[in-house]
């Protein structure tokens, strides 16, 4: 997706600043994934998105596991810590426009915690203005979280909705 297409896309939408409303008070940061932590990331997928998988298309473990080993590059996953300890990943690319945020995945026991909004306003921020784009399964009830942050919905696929944070001014 081009930045011609994305402008095209936002024009007269709304910017947003949802992001900046929200607080996170647990003591949280991002590193870099090494090879060590693709055993957390898959457990962490395998828990947070399984029961979304299985509505949309049917949990094959295998396929899921290949897939997501194609898929896992440490060099562009970064791990979310609380107390120095993982509770998340993220997968992002900010090789062009809109920089896409891939997948997000946050342990349970930390949603609803602020925590992902927090790891979210990150990533928004590190775009510098840039749009930012993602996409969820129709099934996963994030689409309301990425909405409050000010994401628009902006195209669907059968299996997807496409949402679209413009940049803020």
């Amino acid at each position: 997706m081009g930045l011609a297409r994305v402008e095209r896309m936002t024009r007269g939408m709304p910017e947003s600043n949802a992001i900046s409303e929200h607080r996170c008070t647990l003591p949280w940061s991002l590193r870099a994934a090494t090879e060590d932590d693709r055993a957390f990331c898959w457990r962490l997928h395998e828990e947070t998105m399984r029961a979304y998988v299985e509505a949309t298309w049917g949990w094959d473990g295998p396929d899921q596991r290949m897939r997501f080993e194609a898929a896992f590059d440490p060099a562009v996953v970064r791990i979310v810590e609380v107390n120095g300890r993982a509770a998340g990943w993220l997968k992002v690319d900010a090789s062009g426009v809109p920089v896409r945020l891939l997948s997000i995945a946050i342990a349970p026991c930390y949603q609803r915690s602020g925590l992902g909004t927090a790891v979210i306003g990150q990533v928004v921020r590190e775009a510098a203005g840039w749009p930012v784009w993602l996409q969820v399964l129709k099934v996963n009830p994030a689409r309301a979280l990425y909405e409050r942050l000010g994401f628009v919905l902006i195209d669907e696929t059968p299996t997807h909705w496409e949402l679209l944070r413009t940049r803020v001014g």
